[in-house]
Protein backbone atom coordinates (compact mmCIF):
# COMPACT_ATOMS: atom_id res chain seq x y z
CA UNK A 1 0.00 0.00 0.00
CA UNK A 2 0.84 3.45 -0.87
CA UNK A 3 0.60 5.81 1.87
CA UNK A 4 0.28 9.73 1.05
CA UNK A 5 0.00 13.08 3.38
CA UNK A 6 -0.12 16.93 2.03
CA UNK A 7 -0.96 20.10 3.49
CA UNK A 8 -4.46 21.38 4.51
CA UNK A 9 -5.61 24.62 5.85
CA UNK A 10 -7.45 23.99 9.42
CA UNK A 11 -9.97 26.30 9.00
CA UNK A 12 -11.67 23.99 6.61
CA UNK A 13 -12.18 25.64 3.14
CA UNK A 14 -10.12 22.59 1.35
CA UNK A 15 -7.03 24.15 0.22
CA UNK A 16 -4.44 21.72 -0.14
CA UNK A 17 -1.06 21.90 -0.75
CA UNK A 18 2.42 19.66 -1.30
CA UNK A 19 4.60 19.06 1.40
CA UNK A 20 7.44 20.66 -0.30
CA UNK A 21 5.64 23.56 -0.96
CA UNK A 22 6.89 26.64 0.72
CA UNK A 23 3.93 27.74 2.00
CA UNK A 24 2.85 28.34 5.60
CA UNK A 25 -0.61 29.72 5.61
CA UNK A 26 -4.29 28.81 3.51
CA UNK A 27 -3.38 31.43 0.60
CA UNK A 28 -7.26 32.06 -0.08
CA UNK A 29 -8.08 32.25 4.31
CA UNK A 30 -4.78 32.83 5.94
CA UNK A 31 -5.31 29.87 8.08
CA UNK A 32 -2.54 27.71 9.42
CA UNK A 33 -2.17 24.26 7.85
CA UNK A 34 -1.91 20.86 8.61
CA UNK A 35 -0.43 17.51 7.78
CA UNK A 36 -3.36 15.01 7.01
CA UNK A 37 -2.90 11.58 5.94
CA UNK A 38 -5.47 9.57 3.71
CA UNK A 39 -6.69 7.52 6.67
CA UNK A 40 -8.86 5.09 4.64
CA UNK A 41 -5.22 4.23 2.90
CA UNK A 42 -3.82 3.72 6.43
CA UNK A 43 -6.81 1.04 8.03
CA UNK A 44 -5.48 -1.43 5.31
CA UNK A 45 -3.41 -2.59 8.67
CA UNK A 46 -5.59 -3.49 11.31
CA UNK A 47 -5.02 -1.66 14.99
CA UNK A 48 -3.13 -5.01 16.39
CA UNK A 49 -1.30 -5.18 12.76
CA UNK A 50 -0.05 -1.23 13.46
CA UNK A 51 1.04 -1.70 17.45
CA UNK A 52 2.99 -5.14 16.18
CA UNK A 53 4.44 -3.15 13.52
CA UNK A 54 5.81 -0.20 16.05
CA UNK A 55 6.41 -2.67 18.56
CA UNK A 56 9.09 -4.33 16.34
CA UNK A 57 10.76 -1.14 15.21
CA UNK A 58 11.34 -0.13 19.17
CA UNK A 59 15.23 0.21 19.29
CA UNK A 60 15.77 -1.83 15.98
CA UNK A 61 19.36 -0.65 13.61
CA UNK A 62 17.14 -0.61 10.43
CA UNK A 63 17.23 2.85 9.31
CA UNK A 64 15.77 5.10 9.84
CA UNK A 65 12.79 2.87 11.88
CA UNK A 66 15.29 3.07 15.18
CA UNK A 67 13.85 6.90 15.52
CA UNK A 68 10.58 7.29 17.98
CA UNK A 69 9.60 9.52 14.84
CA UNK A 70 10.61 7.33 12.03
CA UNK A 71 9.36 4.12 13.63
CA UNK A 72 5.92 4.94 13.23
CA UNK A 73 6.90 6.84 9.62
CA UNK A 74 4.30 5.74 7.59
CA UNK A 75 1.84 8.01 10.57
CA UNK A 76 3.88 10.89 9.80
CA UNK A 77 5.64 11.42 6.61
CA UNK A 78 5.51 8.22 4.11
CA UNK A 79 6.67 9.86 0.99
CA UNK A 80 10.12 11.51 2.56
CA UNK A 81 13.05 8.66 1.19
CA UNK A 82 14.61 6.64 4.03
CA UNK A 83 17.98 7.74 2.01
CA UNK A 84 17.02 11.51 3.24
CA UNK A 85 15.84 11.14 6.56
CA UNK A 86 18.28 13.04 9.14
CA UNK A 87 17.61 11.57 12.32
CA UNK A 88 19.22 11.26 15.87
CA UNK A 89 17.40 8.70 17.07
CA UNK A 90 14.88 10.88 18.44
CA UNK A 91 11.72 9.50 20.98
CA UNK A 92 11.97 6.43 22.88
CA UNK A 93 12.29 8.82 26.00
CA UNK A 94 11.55 7.20 29.77
CA UNK A 95 8.57 7.50 31.73
CA UNK A 96 9.32 7.86 35.01
CA UNK A 97 6.98 6.76 37.95
CA UNK A 98 7.31 9.60 40.24
CA UNK A 99 6.02 7.06 42.87
CA UNK A 100 7.19 9.10 45.99
CA UNK A 101 6.00 12.78 44.14
CA UNK A 102 2.28 11.01 43.76
CA UNK A 103 2.42 9.56 47.13
CA UNK A 104 2.53 12.99 48.70
CA UNK A 105 -0.19 14.55 46.30
CA UNK A 106 -2.21 11.71 46.52
CA UNK A 107 -1.84 10.60 43.22
CA UNK A 108 0.17 7.29 43.14
CA UNK A 109 -0.30 7.00 39.60
CA UNK A 110 2.01 10.00 38.77
CA UNK A 111 4.33 9.95 35.70
CA UNK A 112 6.90 12.45 33.72
CA UNK A 113 7.31 11.94 30.44
CA UNK A 114 11.00 12.80 30.28
CA UNK A 115 11.07 14.37 26.66
CA UNK A 116 14.15 16.24 27.50
CA UNK A 117 16.47 13.02 27.29
CA UNK A 118 17.10 13.48 24.11
CA UNK A 119 19.90 14.98 21.57
CA UNK A 120 19.66 18.05 22.00
CA UNK A 121 17.70 18.18 25.80
CA UNK A 122 13.98 19.03 24.35
CA UNK A 123 11.38 17.10 22.68
CA UNK A 124 11.44 19.81 20.46
CA UNK A 125 13.63 17.16 18.39
CA UNK A 126 10.98 15.30 17.20
CA UNK A 127 9.72 18.01 15.02
CA UNK A 128 12.85 19.10 13.89
CA UNK A 129 13.93 15.36 12.51
CA UNK A 130 10.86 16.04 10.29
CA UNK A 131 11.25 19.13 9.44
CA UNK A 132 15.02 19.06 8.35
CA UNK A 133 14.55 15.94 6.65
CA UNK A 134 11.41 17.32 4.03
CA UNK A 135 14.50 20.18 3.66
CA UNK A 136 17.09 17.65 2.74
CA UNK A 137 14.38 16.17 0.67
CA UNK A 138 13.79 19.43 -1.42
CA UNK A 139 17.41 20.36 -1.88
CA UNK A 140 17.79 16.54 -3.11
CA UNK A 141 15.05 17.59 -5.69
CA UNK A 142 16.71 20.62 -6.54
CA UNK A 143 14.63 22.99 -4.45
CA UNK A 144 16.60 26.53 -4.31
CA UNK A 145 16.50 26.21 -0.55
CA UNK A 146 19.59 28.61 0.51
CA UNK A 147 18.88 28.40 4.86
CA UNK A 148 16.64 27.13 7.63
CA UNK A 149 15.26 30.05 9.96
CA UNK A 150 13.77 30.15 13.18
CA UNK A 151 12.96 32.50 16.12
CA UNK A 152 13.48 30.85 19.30
CA UNK A 153 13.87 30.78 23.06
CA UNK A 154 16.18 28.55 23.28
CA UNK A 155 15.04 25.03 22.67
CA UNK A 156 14.23 25.37 19.19
CA UNK A 157 17.00 26.49 18.39
CA UNK A 158 19.35 24.16 19.71
CA UNK A 159 17.40 21.77 17.95
CA UNK A 160 17.02 23.19 14.15
CA UNK A 161 21.20 23.93 14.89
CA UNK A 162 22.47 20.61 15.42
CA UNK A 163 19.80 18.49 12.96
CA UNK A 164 20.93 21.08 10.50
CA UNK A 165 24.43 20.52 10.75
CA UNK A 166 24.06 17.04 10.43
CA UNK A 167 22.80 17.56 7.51
CA UNK A 168 24.97 20.34 6.38
CA UNK A 169 22.16 22.87 5.44
CA UNK A 170 22.93 26.40 6.97
CA UNK A 171 20.79 27.53 9.74
CA UNK A 172 19.62 31.27 11.04
CA UNK A 173 18.16 31.94 14.42
CA UNK A 174 16.91 35.07 16.04
CA UNK A 175 17.06 35.25 19.66
CA UNK A 176 15.84 37.54 22.03
CA UNK A 177 18.83 39.01 23.54
CA UNK A 178 19.56 38.69 26.73
CA UNK A 179 16.33 36.30 27.45
CA UNK A 180 18.00 32.85 26.70
CA UNK A 181 19.88 30.59 29.36
CA UNK A 182 23.81 30.56 28.83
CA UNK A 183 22.88 26.71 28.26
CA UNK A 184 20.58 27.20 25.57
CA UNK A 185 22.41 29.75 23.69
CA UNK A 186 25.75 28.27 23.31
CA UNK A 187 24.34 25.04 21.75
CA UNK A 188 23.36 26.60 18.14
CA UNK A 189 26.37 28.86 18.43
CA UNK A 190 28.70 25.13 18.95
CA UNK A 191 26.63 23.45 15.98
CA UNK A 192 27.65 26.40 13.61
CA UNK A 193 24.49 28.58 13.25
CA UNK A 194 23.94 32.21 12.25
CA UNK A 195 23.12 33.56 15.69
CA UNK A 196 21.37 37.03 15.46
CA UNK A 197 20.33 38.00 19.04
CA UNK A 198 17.85 40.66 19.08
CA UNK A 199 16.66 43.42 20.94
CA UNK A 200 13.32 41.80 21.92
CA UNK A 201 11.46 39.20 23.15
CA UNK A 202 10.60 36.10 21.36
CA UNK A 203 7.60 37.75 20.00
CA UNK A 204 9.12 40.17 18.35
CA UNK A 205 12.08 38.13 16.97
CA UNK A 206 9.16 35.95 15.23
CA UNK A 207 7.69 38.97 14.13
CA UNK A 208 10.70 39.34 12.03
CA UNK A 209 11.21 35.46 11.58
CA UNK A 210 8.28 35.77 9.74
CA UNK A 211 9.10 38.33 7.53
CA UNK A 212 12.60 36.88 6.47
CA UNK A 213 10.94 34.17 5.44
CA UNK A 214 8.60 35.82 2.87
CA UNK A 215 12.19 35.07 0.64
CA UNK A 216 11.21 31.08 -0.70
CA UNK A 217 14.94 30.54 -0.13
CA UNK A 218 14.80 31.11 3.26
CA UNK A 219 12.44 28.52 5.15
CA UNK A 220 10.96 28.80 8.11
CA UNK A 221 11.14 25.85 11.33
CA UNK A 222 9.10 27.61 13.96
CA UNK A 223 5.80 25.44 14.51
CA UNK A 224 4.06 27.77 12.75
CA UNK A 225 5.37 25.02 9.94
CA UNK A 226 3.00 22.04 10.00
CA UNK A 227 5.61 19.33 9.68
CA UNK A 228 7.44 20.40 13.42
CA UNK A 229 3.44 19.15 14.54
CA UNK A 230 4.15 15.92 13.19
CA UNK A 231 7.02 14.85 14.61
CA UNK A 232 6.21 16.36 18.11
CA UNK A 233 2.87 14.18 17.50
CA UNK A 234 4.59 11.10 18.19
CA UNK A 235 4.99 11.90 21.82
CA UNK A 236 0.98 10.98 22.45
CA UNK A 237 1.38 7.89 20.84
CA UNK A 238 4.86 6.92 22.31
CA UNK A 239 2.98 7.56 25.94
CA UNK A 240 0.18 5.30 24.93
CA UNK A 241 2.71 2.69 23.41
CA UNK A 242 4.99 2.86 26.57
CA UNK A 243 1.80 1.72 28.88
CA UNK A 244 0.69 -1.15 26.72
CA UNK A 245 -1.43 0.58 24.49
CA UNK A 246 -3.65 1.97 27.31
CA UNK A 247 -4.70 5.71 27.29
CA UNK A 248 -3.82 7.60 30.86
CA UNK A 249 -6.76 9.30 32.61
CA UNK A 250 -4.76 12.91 31.93
CA UNK A 251 -2.02 14.64 30.31
CA UNK A 252 -0.09 17.66 31.55
CA UNK A 253 1.96 19.80 29.09
CA UNK A 254 2.87 23.30 29.54
CA UNK A 255 2.07 25.39 27.27
CA UNK A 256 4.09 28.31 25.35
CA UNK A 257 3.63 28.69 21.63
CA UNK A 258 0.92 25.90 21.61
CA UNK A 259 2.62 23.63 18.89
CA UNK A 260 3.30 21.26 21.47
CA UNK A 261 -0.63 20.61 22.48
CA UNK A 262 -1.66 20.73 19.31
CA UNK A 263 0.38 18.10 18.26
CA UNK A 264 -0.21 15.89 21.51
CA UNK A 265 -4.14 16.26 20.34
CA UNK A 266 -3.22 14.91 16.70
CA UNK A 267 -1.43 11.81 17.67
CA UNK A 268 -3.71 11.00 19.89
CA UNK A 269 -7.08 11.31 17.43
CA UNK A 270 -5.06 9.21 14.79
CA UNK A 271 -4.79 6.38 17.22
CA UNK A 272 -8.21 6.62 17.81
CA UNK A 273 -9.42 7.29 14.18
CA UNK A 274 -7.16 3.65 13.36
CA UNK A 275 -8.88 1.62 16.44
CA UNK A 276 -5.67 1.78 18.29
CA UNK A 277 -7.82 3.28 21.16
CA UNK A 278 -11.28 3.67 22.11
CA UNK A 279 -10.91 6.51 24.09
CA UNK A 280 -9.18 9.77 24.75
CA UNK A 281 -7.23 11.01 27.62
CA UNK A 282 -8.29 14.85 29.20
CA UNK A 283 -5.12 17.28 28.50
CA UNK A 284 -4.47 20.18 30.99
CA UNK A 285 -2.21 23.02 29.29
CA UNK A 286 -0.25 24.68 31.97
CA UNK A 287 0.77 28.60 31.44
CA UNK A 288 3.57 30.59 33.59
CA UNK A 289 0.76 33.26 34.68
CA UNK A 290 3.30 36.05 33.26
CA UNK A 291 2.40 34.96 29.65
CA UNK A 292 -1.03 33.61 29.91
CA UNK A 293 -3.29 34.59 27.02
CA UNK A 294 -4.74 30.64 26.26
CA UNK A 295 -5.39 30.70 29.92
CA UNK A 296 -7.53 33.93 29.94
CA UNK A 297 -8.96 32.77 26.53
CA UNK A 298 -10.13 29.51 28.67
CA UNK A 299 -11.33 31.71 31.28
CA UNK A 300 -14.15 32.94 28.54
CA UNK A 301 -15.05 29.34 27.40
CA UNK A 302 -12.61 30.96 24.46
CA UNK A 303 -14.84 33.36 23.50
CA UNK A 304 -12.65 36.06 23.71
CA UNK A 305 -8.91 35.96 22.77
CA UNK A 306 -5.98 38.36 22.92
CA UNK A 307 -2.29 38.58 22.93
CA UNK A 308 -0.89 39.79 25.99
CA UNK A 309 2.76 40.82 26.19
CA UNK A 310 4.83 38.20 27.92
CA UNK A 311 6.51 39.30 31.38
CA UNK A 312 9.20 38.26 32.74
CA UNK A 313 9.14 34.69 33.80
CA UNK A 314 11.91 31.53 34.65
CA UNK A 315 10.16 29.74 32.38
CA UNK A 316 12.15 31.41 29.63
CA UNK A 317 11.08 28.98 26.75
CA UNK A 318 6.93 29.62 27.12
CA UNK A 319 7.78 33.48 27.43
CA UNK A 320 5.48 34.26 24.70
CA UNK A 321 2.36 36.54 24.66
CA UNK A 322 1.34 35.45 21.16
CA UNK A 323 1.00 32.37 20.28
CA UNK A 324 1.02 31.12 16.61
CA UNK A 325 -1.11 27.80 17.03
CA UNK A 326 -3.64 29.45 19.12
CA UNK A 327 -6.46 27.92 16.94
CA UNK A 328 -4.64 24.24 16.44
CA UNK A 329 -4.83 24.36 20.80
CA UNK A 330 -8.59 25.64 21.00
CA UNK A 331 -9.38 22.56 18.61
CA UNK A 332 -7.31 20.21 20.90
CA UNK A 333 -8.88 21.13 24.02
CA UNK A 334 -12.37 21.03 22.78
CA UNK A 335 -11.92 18.02 21.30
CA UNK A 336 -10.41 16.31 24.87
CA UNK A 337 -12.56 17.97 27.38
CA UNK A 338 -9.32 19.93 28.39
CA UNK A 339 -8.71 22.42 30.67
CA UNK A 340 -5.90 25.49 31.13
CA UNK A 341 -4.04 26.30 34.37
CA UNK A 342 -1.75 28.92 35.44
CA UNK A 343 1.19 28.87 37.79
CA UNK A 344 2.74 32.18 39.06
CA UNK A 345 6.79 32.15 39.68
CA UNK A 346 6.51 31.31 43.61
CA UNK A 347 4.53 28.13 42.26
CA UNK A 348 6.49 26.88 39.57
CA UNK A 349 9.97 26.95 41.22
CA UNK A 350 8.68 25.22 44.18
CA UNK A 351 6.68 22.67 42.31
CA UNK A 352 10.01 22.09 40.62
CA UNK A 353 11.90 22.29 43.32
CA UNK A 354 10.13 19.63 45.00
CA UNK A 355 9.93 17.08 41.97
CA UNK A 356 14.06 17.55 42.06
CA UNK A 357 13.84 15.99 45.47
CA UNK A 358 12.32 12.76 44.74
CA UNK A 359 14.84 12.00 42.42
CA UNK A 360 13.49 14.45 39.30
CA UNK A 361 15.47 17.15 37.65
CA UNK A 362 12.87 19.49 36.51
CA UNK A 363 13.24 22.94 34.12
CA UNK A 364 10.50 25.39 35.07
CA UNK A 365 8.43 25.15 32.23
CA UNK A 366 7.88 21.29 34.08
CA UNK A 367 7.54 23.37 37.16
CA UNK A 368 4.78 24.75 35.40
CA UNK A 369 2.97 21.68 34.61
CA UNK A 370 3.91 20.26 38.01
CA UNK A 371 1.97 23.38 39.53
CA UNK A 372 -0.52 23.28 37.45
CA UNK A 373 -1.26 19.26 38.46
CA UNK A 374 -1.06 20.20 42.32
CA UNK A 375 -4.08 23.45 41.49
CA UNK A 376 -6.11 20.85 39.46
CA UNK A 377 -5.69 17.77 42.27
CA UNK A 378 -6.24 20.20 45.26
CA UNK A 379 -10.01 21.44 43.49
CA UNK A 380 -11.17 17.84 43.18
CA UNK A 381 -10.33 17.85 38.98
CA UNK A 382 -7.71 15.43 39.24
CA UNK A 383 -8.86 12.20 41.29
CA UNK A 384 -6.66 9.98 43.16
CA UNK A 385 -7.32 7.43 40.93
CA UNK A 386 -6.18 8.69 37.63
CA UNK A 387 -3.31 7.85 35.81
CA UNK A 388 -1.37 11.25 35.25
CA UNK A 389 1.19 11.75 32.66
CA UNK A 390 2.81 15.06 33.22
CA UNK A 391 5.07 15.79 30.32
CA UNK A 392 8.90 17.20 31.21
CA UNK A 393 9.57 19.14 27.44
CA UNK A 394 13.34 19.80 28.12
CA UNK A 395 16.56 18.76 30.40
CA UNK A 396 16.93 20.30 33.88
CA UNK A 397 20.91 21.22 33.21
CA UNK A 398 19.82 23.30 30.34
CA UNK A 399 18.87 26.07 33.91
CA UNK A 400 21.25 25.81 35.67
CA UNK A 401 21.20 29.59 36.75
CA UNK A 402 17.26 28.80 37.52
CA UNK A 403 18.37 25.98 39.57
CA UNK A 404 21.56 27.99 41.28
CA UNK A 405 19.29 31.11 41.98
CA UNK A 406 16.56 29.13 43.54
CA UNK A 407 19.04 27.30 45.99
CA UNK A 408 20.63 30.68 46.90
CA UNK A 409 17.15 32.40 47.43
CA UNK A 410 18.21 34.85 44.82
CA UNK A 411 14.54 34.15 42.60
CA UNK A 412 12.27 37.25 42.85
CA UNK A 413 9.15 36.69 43.96
CA UNK A 414 9.94 33.19 45.16
CA UNK A 415 10.27 32.19 48.58
CA UNK A 416 12.49 29.13 48.35
CA UNK A 417 10.91 26.36 50.66
CA UNK A 418 12.96 23.67 49.56
CA UNK A 419 16.13 25.54 49.39
CA UNK A 420 19.22 23.10 49.92
CA UNK A 421 22.46 25.34 49.58
CA UNK A 422 25.65 23.53 50.44
CA UNK A 423 27.31 23.75 53.91
CA UNK A 424 31.15 25.31 53.69
CA UNK A 425 33.20 23.74 56.73
CA UNK A 426 36.47 23.35 57.62
CA UNK A 427 38.37 19.97 56.69
CA UNK A 428 37.55 18.73 60.13
CA UNK A 429 35.94 15.22 61.14
CA UNK A 430 33.90 16.61 63.68
CA UNK A 431 32.84 19.29 62.16
CA UNK A 432 31.37 17.27 59.07
CA UNK A 433 29.94 14.71 61.47
CA UNK A 434 28.59 17.20 63.23
CA UNK A 435 26.80 18.60 59.99
CA UNK A 436 25.83 15.05 59.32
CA UNK A 437 24.30 14.60 62.70
CA UNK A 438 22.29 17.58 62.73
CA UNK A 439 20.56 16.78 59.02
CA UNK A 440 20.29 13.30 59.82
CA UNK A 441 18.55 14.06 63.55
Amino acid sequence: MTYHSWLECIRGCGNRYSIYDVIYHCEDCGGLLDVEHDVEALKDRTAEEWKALFDGRTRTNEWPYGSGVWGKKEWVLPQVANDNVVSMYEGHTNCFWAERLGEQIDVPDLWVKQSGNSHTGSFKDLGMTVLVSVVNQMLADGKPIRAVACASTGDTSAALAAYAAAADIPAVILLPRGKVSTAQLVQPIANGALVLALDTDFDGCMAVVEQLTKDPTIYLANSMNSLRIEGQKTVGIEIVQQFDWEVPDWIVIPAGNLGNVSALGRGLLLMRDLGLIDRLPRIACAQAANANPLYLSYKTDFEEYRTVTAQKTAATAIQIGAPVSYERAVKVLKAFDGVVEQATEDELANAAARADRVGLYCGPQTGVALAALLKLVQRGKIQSDDRVVVISTAHGLKFTRFKVDYHEEQLEGVASRHANPPINLPPDLDAVNAAINQALH
